[in-house]
C-alpha cells in the first residue's frame, strides 16, 4: 500500500458546549503512514476533538476522510482505543465475547461459532497476542493484555483512521514499549493514518512522526523534532529553564 492516499483532513473545525467556546478554527491534516501526536495540557480540548472526530458531539468546519485511492469517504470506518475501559471487572465477559460482538449481530451469550473463532483468533494474532487470551474474563486481563484486546477490536475492520486516547496509561514500562513497537508495526504495515493523544513528550519524540501543540487550537504542528523545539511547546510543559536554556 506505499501509494495509499488515506488521509483525514480538520479545516476550521470549532465547538461549543454549554455556551464556552472549547476549540475554535481548528486545521490539521493525518496523513497515510504518520502517527500524529497531539500534546497539549488538560483542558486544551484534545477529547473535545476526538470526540469530534468519532461524530459523538456537533461541530462547525469540516472533516474530511479519503481513502487509499484518494477518494472522499463518507462513512469512514475509525478504530479507538480508549485511555482506560470502564467496566465492572467482575462481569463474566470474555475475550472471545467481545471480540465477538465486532464480528456478528448473533448474540454473543448464545455461544460463538467455529468461525467466529478463527476471527477472533486471527484478530488476536495481528496484534501479537495469543488466542489463551479468547477464554479469560476482560477482568482478569493485565494492564498491557486489555489494551492489546481493544487494539485488536478497534483494528477489525482495518480503519481509516486509528484513534489512540493515552493507551498506556494503565501499562506497565516493557507493556509500553511492546505496544508502541506493535503499533508502529501496524502503521507500517497497513500505512493507516494515527491520532495520537499522549502527555509523555518522551513517547512522542519516540514514535510519533508528527505532532501537533492543541490549546483550543492548533498552535503548531509539524514533523514531531521540529514542534518539541518551539517556544510554543517548550513553555506549555514547562521546559525553558530561568535563564532561558530549555531542558
Amino acid at each position: 500500500m506505499a501509494d495509499c492516499k488515506c488521509s483525514t483532513e480538520i479545516r476550521g473545525l470549532g465547538v461549543r458546549r454549554h455556551g464556552a467556546q472549547i476549540l475554535h478554527d481548528v486545521n490539521l491534516d493525518i496523513h497515510h503512514g504518520e502517527i500524529m501526536a497531539l500534546i497539549g495540557q488538560n483542558g486544551a480540548g484534545k477529547s473535545t476533538l476526538l470526540k469530534a472526530l468519532l461524530g459523538r458531539i456537533p461541530y462547525t468546519g469540516s472533516i474530511v476522510f479519503h481513502d487509499h485511492t484518494g477518494n472522499v469517504l463518507k462513512n469512514p470506518h475509525i478504530g479507538y482505543v480508549p485511555q482506560n475501559l470502564v467496566f465492572d471487572r467482575a462481569t463474566p465477559v470474555t475475550v472471545q465475547d467481545m471480540l465477538s460482538a465486532n464480528l456478528t449481530r448473533f448474540p454473543v451469550w448464545l455461544g460463538h461459532r467455529k468461525e467466529q473463532e478463527a476471527r477472533a483468533t486471527a484478530m488476536l494474532q495481528r496484534v501479537g497476542g495469543s488466542p489463551s487470551l479468547l477464554p479469560k474474563r476482560l477482568g482478569a486481563l493485565s494492564g498491557g493484555e486489555l489494551q492489546r484486546v481493544l487494539l485488536a477490536f478497534a483494528l477489525e475492520p482495518m480503519p481509516d483512521l486509528l484513534l489512540l486516547d493515552e493507551p498506556v496509561s494503565a501499562v506497565d514500562r516493557r507493556g509500553i514499549e511492546l505496544f508502541y513497537d506493535l503499533v508502529t508495526h501496524m502503521r507500517k504495515h497497513h500505512e493507516m493514518p494515527i491520532l495520537l493523544v499522549s502527555h509523555d513528550l518522551s513517547h512522542v519524540v519516540k514514535y510519533a512522526s508528527r505532532a501537533a501543540l492543541l490549546n483550543h487550537t492548533i498552535v503548531v504542528s509539524g514533523p514531531v523534532q521540529q514542534v518539541m523545539k518551539t517556544d510554543a511547546v517548550q513553555e506549555a510543559f514547562g521546559l525553558k529553564l530561568a535563564g532561558g536554556d530549555s531542558l
